[in-house]
């Protein structure tokens, strides 16, 4: 009479994945020690992208493991949790990282701009999956708005700056 006891766990997202159209991984980070070398992780991607690609549907279960996804024009993004998780938290986590990406890149979510910005995934990922543990998305969308929001102000501070001391360069220049 063995039964399945599960320990208690806040760890439930165990790897997010990026993959361009052709299943090559852009980004991967793994939580735990499921798939503990890179070849087996590698085949564990091909396994998922040949199983997904030509789906519109947005979860599937494989390896015994629930993988949420999602594609937009080039790229192919995945969240990995146990079989036992809600389907509705990873989508959760899914839906942050992709609307995060969209504000980074300003609307332009293709391999191109991923490349040219790989820190920010990275920061986004980071911040959303701590260790394995969702954070709260909603909160890191608007951190990741704010950031950009700085950003974009501190560029036009040093436009405006520029131009500014160019004018005055000509202006000595001439009188």
């Amino acid at each position: 009479m063995d039964t399945l006891i599960l320990e208690p766990s806040l760890y439930t997202v165990k790897a997010v994945l990026i993959m361009d159209n052709d299943g090559e991984r852009l980004y991967a980070k793994y939580y735990d020690d499921t798939y503990p070398t890179v070849k087996e992780q590698k085949a564990f991607e091909k396994n998922i992208f040949n199983k997904t690609h030509r789906t519109d549907s947005e979860i599937a279960l494989l390896e015994g493991l629930t993988v949420v996804y999602k594609s937009n024009i080039d790229l192919y993004f995945y969240v990995i949790g146990s079989s036992h998780e809600n389907e509705l938290m990873l989508m959760s986590v899914l839906n942050c990282l992709f609307d995060s990406l969209s504000q980074m890149l300003r609307k332009n979510v293709e391999k191109r701009a991923l490349l040219e910005n790989m820190e920010g995934l990275f920061l986004a990922v980071d911040e959303i999956v701590d260790g394995g543990l969702e954070d709260d998305y909603l909160s890191k969308i608007e951190i990741f708005c704010n950031i950009i929001n700085v950003f974009i102000i501190n560029f036009d501070q040093f436009k405006a700056s520029l131009l500014n001391k160019s004018i005055n360069f000509y202006n000595n220049i001439i009188f």
